[in-house]
């Protein structure tokens, strides 16, 4: 039972979401004198940037995602909600969720981002967004359910858009699932599918700019467009999407291509509950914070990771919505927090150390980026296996992922394809209902 403020020996540290940043804040509070909890609408911490091989069949949901009571069992100062957040009253001190309201003497907002349409709510209503485990599972459903309606159909325009997968988005997510599409084509197509000829399946990936991967070094953005054209992606530069009615993507260029896949990766916007004053909500809807991570006018709180947007002298447009941004925000916070409970002073202002980028291209293929020093091929592939594999969280999650990555390697084949659940577009069940 949680003890209201009068009751409390300790002050209350309060982080709205489980992911790499709140994770970091809860990790870095173990053993000083503060109550810690965290509210997540689910249950476990998710690994996202291996979601993309869930979404592909490479690996199971489980094994990128990691109980968050077991993660911190070994904590005594923290304490779990699963639950909505509904609304932050910064007045009272209190956040209001679907299962009570918890009064804070510190809050921390981590609840991430989801996908940004841009508002074109066709293209909203009708592609396949990739946020979270269950639009992963989402995808790979409904790829592999493509690809079982292909195989009833006989003539090959019919059959067309069934093999016609578009992603849309020129960022490390776009270019990983568009790669990891690709190799289903070339290594899974003809073993599961032999009915179907490996020349019908077609991977597009989109991009609005002149570049993939534009926040990489140019060589790794020219290895990277050459690794997916080897693996038979077409590549669309400077090409925006204005429409997607379900059946057919159209182009700014007035192009068009027939599919019923499109996966939106173009884009992310922070996610945050009711109760931060609109004034202070910066573009791509993240928080303005000033260089120590606090919410301006807000006593106490805090944002970080992709909700967040810290706009200074040195980060004008904010930092990179990356993991270790959050990662390290997370532990700048809890120090910065402690240091107030402790009556130490916080002079210094928050500074990302940017320990590099880096990029996998299907098999063997990848790009590194660390500092200056630029890495690709099969090299900079065992590099990005090393550090993701280091960074999930669980003995469990690391063997099992590297178990599967290692039948994949020397098999060319993955093997998490199952229909668990089908997944139907809103346009698709439009027209069930429309026929019925």
């Amino acid at each position: 039972m949680l003890l209201s403020r009068s009751e409390r020996s300790f002050p209350r540290v309060i982080i709205i979401g489980g992911g790499f940043g709140g994770v970091e804040v809860a990790k870095n509070l173990k053993d000083k004198e503060v109550e810690v909890l965290l509210i997540d609408r689910n249950n476990f911490h998710t690994f996202q940037p291996l979601m993309y091989q869930v979404a592909t069949g490479t690996l199971a949901a489980d094994s990128i995602s990691f109980p968050l009571r077991k993660m911190f069992k070994n904590q005594h100062n923290f304490k779990f909600r699963m639950a909505e957040v509904l609304s932050i009253d910064s007045v009272k001190k209190e956040v209001h969720t679907s299962v009570g309201t918890y009064d804070y003497d510190y809050l921390v907002i981590a609840s991430g981002a989801t996908s940004n349409f841009f508002g074109n709510k066709e293209v909203e209503k009708n592609s396949l967004p990739m946020k979270s485990i269950k639009e992963a599972l989402n995808i790979r459903s409904y790829v592999l359910q493509n690809l079982e309606k292909a195989v009833l159909l006989k003539n090959a325009s019919e059959r067309a858009p069934y093999l016609t997968f578009v992603v849309v988005g020129g960022g490390p997510t776009g270019v990983e699932l568009s790669g990891a599409i690709a190799e289903i084509q070339l290594h899974v197509l003809k073993k599961d599918y032999p009915e179907l000829s490996v020349n019908e399946m077609k991977v597009y990936l989109v991009e609005g700019t002149g570049k993939v991967l534009g926040a990489l070094s140019e060589k790794s953005q020219r290895d990277a467009e050459k690794y997916l054209k080897e693996l038979g992606v077409n590549v669309l530069l400077n090409t925006q999407v204005t429409g997607y009615d379900g059946d057919i993507i159209t182009f700014n260029n007035g192009e068009s291509i027939k599919t019923k896949t499109v996966i939106w990766g173009a884009g992310v916007r922070g996610q945050f509950p009711e109760g931060i004053d609109a004034s202070l909500i910066e573009r791509g809807n993240r928080i303005r914070t000033n260089g120590q991570c606090q919410i301006e006018s807000m006593d106490g709180v805090y944002a970080i990771g992709d909700v967040a947007a810290m706009i200074t002298e040195d980060t004008p447009r904010g930092l990179p919505g990356v993991a270790p941004v959050a990662q390290q925000q997370g532990a700048y916070v809890a120090k910065h927090i402690s240091n107030i409970i402790e009556n130490k002073p916080n002079t210094e202002n928050f500074k990302y150390f940017d320990k590099g980028s880096m990029a996998t291209i299907g098999r063997s293929r990848a790009v590194v980026d660390i500092g200056k020093f630029h890495m690709s091929g099969f090299l900079a592939w065992l590099t990005w296996m090393f550090v993701h594999l280091v960074s999930i969280f669980g003995f469990r999650n690391k063997l099992v992922t590297f178990v599967n990555w290692s039948i994949k390697f020397l098999t060319k084949n993955s093997g998490v394809r199952l229909i668990v659940d089908k997944y139907e577009r809103a346009v698709d069940k439009e027209t069930t209902t429309t026929n019925a």
